[in-house]
This record gives structure tokens, sequence and C-alpha cells, in this order.
């Protein structure tokens, strides 16, 4: 069985991807057309999707009342909200707008991801520093 995964692309190529949707001018002649602005929809909601799921599940080892942990939750609701609207309008603007939205979202979900790992490795030298002075 092949392996769920293979259709997403890898953190690299979607911050490339990112990057390119956030330079396009929407109020310019040179507009993506709407079926390239609508892929680069689909393909960020979904890597967005597998980033916040595992976001979720890394969240549960840290406080939630850590700076980690409060800003985590904000942006898990707010992917919650917008990772689940439905397609956009079929214009060039609309569906331009959607996939800079979308990649902002996902590179503040990608931020948190670091933020997470950084309060889960804060953690952990705590716990090894503590752990023999009893």
């Amino acid at each position: 069985m092949a392996p769920l995964t293979s259709a997403v692309p890898d953190k690299i190529e979607i911050l490339a991807a990112i990057e390119t949707v956030l330079t396009w001018d929407l109020d310019g002649p040179d507009r993506p057309a709407v079926n390239v602005a609508l892929g680069f929809v689909q393909e960020f909601t979904a890597y967005g999707r597998i980033v916040a799921d595992d976001l979720r599940t890394q969240c549960l080892s840290i406080p939630a009342n850590s700076q980690a942990g409060r800003g985590t939750q904000a942006i898990l609701s707010e992917a919650a909200r917008r990772l689940h609207l439905s397609p956009p309008a079929r214009t060039p603007q609309g569906a331009g707008h959607r996939a800079q939205n979308i990649a902002r979202l996902v590179k503040g979900l990608l931020r948190a991801m670091g933020e997470v790992g950084e309060e889960q490795a804060r953690a952990r030298r705590r716990h090894t520093t503590t752990k023999g002075t009893r």
C-alpha cells in the first residue's frame, strides 16, 4: 500500500510555493490564472490540515499556559475555521486572495510548530537538570 502522504509536498517545497504566492500583485494585470491559484489553495489547505493535526498532538506535551501554548491555540483555532471553508470565488482575485490567506496561515502554523518544539526542548532540559537533585 502506498503511503498516504506521497501527494503532499515537503516543507521546503511548501515554503517556496508560499513565497511565490505571497509575491503576487492581485491588483495588477499579471494576476495568476484561477486554476493556478485554486491549485495552490488546495495544496496549502491539505498541507495545513496535516500540520495542524500534528501541532494539536504536540501541544499535549507543553503547558497550555506557556507562551507557545497560548499562541499555538490561537493559530489552531484560526486553522480550524479557515482550513474548512468552501472553495473561493472562481475569479482571479478571489482565488488569489484565498491562496495568499491560506499561505499566511500555513506559515503561521509552521512557525507555531517551531515554537512548540522549542518549548518541548526547554521542558526536556529542565527535566534533565532537575532529575538528579532530589
